[in-house]
């Protein structure tokens, strides 16, 4: 079984790419599981000075945890203000360290969304795919997925019920568990 995290950049119950998410786990190819991580709200920003051994918050300590225990990790993110979202990044600064022994270390990551504008979040995509980088992950550039106008296509349609959605979100997934095979081996 092959196990690939899930981390969403927006903390909307609702939002298009939490449902993006909940997409991702439906289209799990054959022997996968996908988890939504739950808690990236209950993070504080990271604080070297609380970052202690014995004393990390219990919300930083169960995300380095997911994430070492996966085999992967997908992002979902929107784009605000032309990057990624704050809680996002502080995502990627408590799972970075302790440095040398970062939870991201080698993990496969694919880096997907959607948001308002025209180029669907690409620029929150490519930040997001550079800091995982920076922080140790395997990024793969060529898996992706950006949806324009958000609030509009998805007014009334869910994005598991897109034609466009799940063809690309497919291929993203089946490119993600691939990589995982050969560091496996």
């Amino acid at each position: 079984m092959t196990d690939v995290l899930v981390l969403v950049g927006s903390l909307r119950a609702a939002s298009v790419n939490r449902q993006i998410a909940e997409t991702a786990v439906h289209l799990a190819p054959e022997g996968t599981t996908l988890r939504v991580h739950e808690g990236l709200g209950d993070l504080p920003f990271y604080n070297e000075d609380v970052d202690v051994e014995g004393s990390v918050p219990p919300a930083a300590a169960a995300l380095r945890e997911a994430i070492a225990a996966a085999d992967a990790v997908l992002v979902v993110t929107p784009e605000h203000n032309g990057s990624i979202p704050a809680v996002l990044k502080n995502a990627v600064d408590w799972a970075s360290r302790p440095y040398g022994a970062s939870s991201l270390s080698g993990k496969p990551l694919a880096v997907v969304g959607s948001a308002f504008g025209q180029y669907g979040g690409v620029w929150a995509q490519d930040d997001a795919r550079k800091v995982f980088g920076v922080a140790g992950a395997r990024v793969l550039a060529e898996a992706t997925m950006a949806i324009p106008a958000s609030v509009v296509r998805f007014a009334e349609l869910h994005p598991k019920d897109d034609t466009e959605v799940t063809e690309k979100l497919s291929a993203v997934l089946d490119a993600l568990v691939g990589a995982v095979e050969p560091a496996a081996a």
